[in-house]
């Protein structure tokens, strides 16, 4: 039986992506997530999962980061990222970054039975409107992709609340840690990254958005 896994904060394409994948695999066991943590700890658990269908856009996550980090922990899982970008330079960044195949959360059901179906053959897919071109990743974002690849599931989740403009209480209070719990990892983290302060840990994270939009106002934590 293959373990598939799901993480989507969306039921109802949640629940769409399960009914596709048990179309191209029948009888596959589907475990779902709606966040990054909870991802985390679902592969954990699965170490042996056989797919992951990723979505880009979901709690916990910023961009391509979560996929940085999962192909990173998890050379041996192959991801599929599904996204609301149809973007032909968004779907081959994906790629670029690790990703087996890349899914429009516009597409048929017949389409990511053909994707689920082609990736767990150990190929990779693209919808053919995205074939054309070649990305590249540039060389800072290659970099920081393989610095976050590094990080431990806790640090990985302490680098996104940083980049979402959080202080250091704050996300002591959401993680259920102490304040020296959180500096510690700020420590590990900007080591890992090679940066020296937290605005440059927010700033290196941004190298992995999508559209890599301005960063909001980070704040310094104390």
């Amino acid at each position: 039986m293959s373990d598939v896994l799901i993480a989507d904060d969306h039921p109802l394409f949640r629940d769409a992506l399960q009914r596709a994948v048990l179309a191209a695999v029948p009888g596959a066991a589907v475990h779902a997530a709606d966040s990054v943590p909870a991802l985390f700890a679902l592969i954990e658990s699965m170490p042996e999962a056989d797919l992951l269908l990723l979505d880009l856009h979901m709690p916990g996550a910023r961009g391509y980061s979560a996929l940085a980090h999962i192909r990173g922990q998890y050379p041996g899982l192959p991801t599929i990222v599904v996204s609301g970008h149809e973007e032909a330079q968004i779907a081959r960044r994906a790629l670029a970054h690790g990703a087996s195949a890349y899914i429009p959360k516009s597409a048929a059901v017949e389409t990511i039975v053909e994707a689920v179906r082609t990736v767990l053959d150990g190929d990779v897919w693209l919808p053919p409107q995205l074939v054309l071109g070649h990305v590249e990743l540039k060389a800072d974002e290659a970099d920081v992709a393989a610095r976050v690849a590094s990080l431990t599931p806790q640090q990985f989740r302490v680098l996104n609340m940083i980049a979402e403009g959080l202080l250091n209480k704050q996300i002591a209070y959401d993680l259920g840690v102490s304040e020296a719990t959180v500096k510690a990892h700020m420590t590990a983290i900007m080591r890992k990254l090679g940066v020296s302060n937290r605005t440059q840990v927010a700033l290196a994270a941004s190298h992995l958005d999508v559209e890599k939009e301005a960063l909001p106002g980070i704040a310094e934590g104390k």
